[in-house]
């Protein structure tokens, strides 16, 4: 920590911060970051997660939850005798004490320091937090999605109510800025996400696979992924599909793969808990979401020397793949699209090292140091 940047007591709160997924990271990576430089930081997650990712085993930063584990689901309320019997009363007795205990916890924490800053990782932590007692501390709201997210969502709504007292938001693109201070959100300004890691080598990208990182749900439309690889994989032997993640749709996905002929070509990793290396197996990364804000695939790919390529779904994306520089930028659902960029790539290996030497370029300014120094900023400005 500079001699400019005094330590401060921080919290970071979120609904959920353990399962594996890009703002979980941030949070963690942040959390880390700035207690190795003398703050007095705390990660707090709401509830726990169903599958939690083992981020920084050796922490810099405490960590809690406040709602225990969730119990075995009940069989669902069919009649009203279900809706009255004593099991259902009592649980209900159990989820209202859980939810006492977990907010008498939250302002315990709190209330145990004088000063600093309390850093609301979601517009939905913030609705969690509010009725609390926190003004001692200065606010900060992050919004890790797209201004068009938010906009199809609830989000937009909560930030709108809660997000203008705080002292600041922080969004992810200069586009998202904009049209958040349109809909009279004051104290906008940009925080990129920063990097959890910086290799000091790029990946081969001789290997011969396509990967994809995040949770196997419904947004990231990893059924039009397979379906793009498939059709890449015509004439191109050699190649698999590599999907990083657990979820719902494991099976699902596991069927499509098979209909289309690639059962054996798409590789189901699951959880991974070294990322850095996971991207280095790998010749391409792709997203093919409905929907990204910032996602830290693609810029963790291009720390790794890792072409992207991805549907053009939001400022976010665009900011970190330079279409036909760092990478391939398709129309939204444009599966053909999608496999022309993929066909493209796997034929030529220089296009591949070029995207990829400009993609550790072009992400290099999102250092861990770098965002840090930014935040210190932050922190200093809304001092002054």
């Amino acid at each position: 920590m500079t001699e400019a940047s005094p330590a401060r007591n921080v919290f970071f709160v979120g609904v959920d911060v353990d399962s594996m997924g890009g703002s979980q990271r941030v949070l963690h990576t942040l959390a880390q970051g700035m207690g190795e430089r003398g703050h007095r930081v705390e990660l707090i997650g709401i509830r726990p997660s169903a599958e939690p990712f083992p981020y920084n085993t050796t922490r810099a930063y405490r960590h809690a939850t406040l709602y225990p584990p969730s119990p075995e689901p009940k069989p669902p309320v069919r009649t009203v005798g279900d809706r009255l019997s004593l099991a259902r009363r009592a649980d209900a007795r159990r989820a209202r004490a859980a939810r006492e205990h977990a907010r008498a916890e939250m302002q315990r924490r709190l209330s145990s320091v004088e000063d600093g800053y309390i850093v609301f990782g979601s517009p939905w932590a913030a609705d969690w937090v509010m009725p609390l007692e926190w003004q001692h501390l200065k606010g900060i709201g992050q919004y890790h999605e797209s201004f068009a997210q938010a906009r199809r969502s609830a989000n937009l709504g909560l930030i709108r109510r809660h997000y203008p007292a705080l002292e600041q938001t922080l969004v992810l693109s200069q586009g998202d800025a904009v049209e958040f201070v349109n809909q009279r959100v004051p104290n906008v300004r940009v925080m990129p996400n920063p990097l959890p890691f910086y290799p000091d080598e790029s990946a081969p990208l001789d290997t011969r696979k396509i990967g994809a990182v995040g949770r196997l749900d419904p947004i990231k439309r990893y059924d039009r992924l397979i379906e793009a690889f498939a059709r890449a994989r015509e004439g191109r032997e050699g190649w698999e599909l590599h999907l990083f993640g657990d979820g719902p749709l494991e099976n699902e996905l596991r069927m499509k793969a098979e209909d289309l002929g690639v059962a054996d070509q798409v590789v189901l990793r699951g959880t991974v808990k070294d990322m850095a290396a996971a991207y280095r197996e790998l010749s391409v990364v792709a997203i093919s979401s409905e929907r990204e804000g910032r996602p830290m695939a693609l810029a963790e790919a291009a720390a790794c020397g890792v072409p992207c390529v991805s549907f053009d779904v939001s400022g976010g994306v665009r900011e970190l793949v330079d279409d036909g520089v760092t990478g391939t930028l398709v129309p939204p659902a444009d599966v053909p699209g999608l496999a022309a960029a993929f066909g493209e790539l796997m034929d030529d290996a220089g296009l591949r090292q070029r995207y990829g030497a400009a993609g550790r370029e072009h992400v290099a300014r999102l250092s861990l140091p770098s965002v840090l120094d930014r935040w210190d900023s932050v922190f200093a400005e809304i001092e002054r």
